[in-house]
C-alpha cells in the first residue's frame, strides 16, 4: 500500500534535499539582479526568493519520480511552475487584488518596487516559464511530452485555470455561495496550478494514461485540500507563522471554507480530501509514490 511506504518516508527531509536543486535551477534560468533593465529583474528575483516551501515544484519532481524517472528530468517543469506561482502571487498582492504588505514574511514585490514594475515582474516570470517549457521541448528530445506539459501549465494559468477562479473570487466577495460554488472557485484558483505541477512531472517523466489519470485525480483532491487548509490557517494562524496579516478573507469578505461550514467541518473537509488524493496513487509503484503520499499528508497537517 502506498500509504504503508510513505509512513516511512521522511517528508521533511526530501523537502529540505531538494530545496537547493530547485533553487539553484531558479537561479540559473533568471537574469542577474544587475542585467538590463536591473529595476526589473531584481523585482523578479526579489519575489522568487523571498521564501516559500517550493510545494508545486516539489509536486512535479514527485510526479516524475513516481512514474518512474530522475528529479533532474522535471526540473524544468519545477521552475516553471514556480515561476507561474510567483507571478501569481505578486499580482494577487497588488493593491487592485488583496493589498498585502507582506507576503512570506518579506515586504511584497509593489510595496519595494512600485505597482508599474511588480506587475511587469509578474508578466515577465508568466513569459519566462513558457520559454522554459519550449526549450526543454527542443534540448530534451522529447517534445510531445514537453508541450504536453506546457499545454497543462497554460491552460491551468488560464481563464478556465487560476485566472478564471481570481474571478470567481473577485466577483463572490460579499456572496452567500454554496459548497459546490466554493468548491468550483478554488479548483480553478488554487488548485488548478497544484494539478497542472503533479501532471506535468509525470508526464515528463513517462506517466501513461492510466498514470496521468492517477496525478490528476491527486491533484485535484490535494489542490482543494491546500486551500482548505490555507483557509483554517487564515483564521487560526499568527502573522510570524503565515508571512502576512490573518484575518485577510473575512476583511475582505472572501467566501471560505470555515465561513460555510465551520472549522471542524473545514478540517474534515481537509482530511477526506487527503483520503482521495492518497487513493488515488495507490495504483502507482508504493515506493515511488511514497513522497505524493506524504506531501498529501503534510500539506493537511501543515501549521503554516
Amino acid at each position: 500500500m502506498a500509504d504503508a511506504a510513505a509512513a516511512e518516508f521522511d517528508i521533511r527531509c526530501y523537502m529540505e534535499s531538494l530545496r537547493p536543486e530547485i533553487d539553484a535551477a531558479l537561479d540559473g534560468v533568471l537574469q542577474s539582479g544587475d542585467a538590463l533593465p536591473p529595476n526589473l529583474h531584481a523585482a523578479m528575483r526579489h519575489s522568487v526568493f523571498a521564501g516559500g516551501k517550493r510545494l508545486r515544484p516539489l509536486l512535479a519532481i514527485a510526479g516524475c519520480e513516481a512514474c518512474g524517472s530522475a528529479a533532474e528530468v522535471a526540473l524544468p517543469a519545477a521552475c516553471a511552475v514556480e515561476l507561474i506561482h510567483t507571478y501569481s502571487l505578486i499580482h494577487d498582492d497588488l493593491p487592485a487584488f488583496d493589498d498585502e504588505e507582506l507576503r512570506r514574511g518579506q515586504p511584497t514585490c509593489h510595496t519595494v518596487f512600485g505597482e508599474a514594475v511588480a506587475i511587469l515582474a509578474g508578466d515577465a516570470l508568466q513569459a519566462l516559464a513558457f520559454e522554459i517549457l519550449a526549450q526543454a521541448a527542443v534540448s530534451r528530445g522529447a517534445a510531445t511530452s514537453w508541450s504536453a506539459a506546457g499545454v497543462e501549465m497554460a491552460r491551468a494559468a488560464g481563464s478556465v485555470g487560476m485566472c478564471g477562479g481570481q474571478t470567481l473570487d473577485i466577483e463572490a466577495a460579499g456572496a452567500a455561495l454554496e459548497l459546490s460554488d466554493l468548491r468550483q472557485l478554488h479548483a480553478h484558483k488554487t488548485g488548478a496550478l497544484l494539478t497542472a505541477a503533479v501532471v506535468s512531472g509525470g508526464i515528463v517523466g513517462g506517466a501513461d494514461d492510466a498514470a496521468v489519470a492517477a496525478l490528476r485525480t491527486y491533484g485535484d483532491a490535494l489542490g482543494l485540500a491546500f486551500q482548505v487548509v490555507d483557509d483554517l490557517l487564515d483564521v487560526e494562524g499568527t502573522a510570524a507563522e503565515l508571512g502576512k496579516k490573518p484575518g485577510g478573507d473575512a476583511a475582505r469578505e472572501q467566501p471560505t471554507f470555515p465561513a460555510l461550514i465551520g472549522v471542524a467541518g473545514s478540517r474534515a473537509e481537509a482530511a477526506r480530501l487527503r483520503d482521495v488524493a492518497i487513493a488515488a496513487v495507490e495504483v502507482l509503484d508504493s515506493s515511488r509514490s511514497a513522497p505524493l503520499v506524504a506531501l498529501a499528508e503534510y500539506i493537511v497537517s501543515r501549521s503554516y
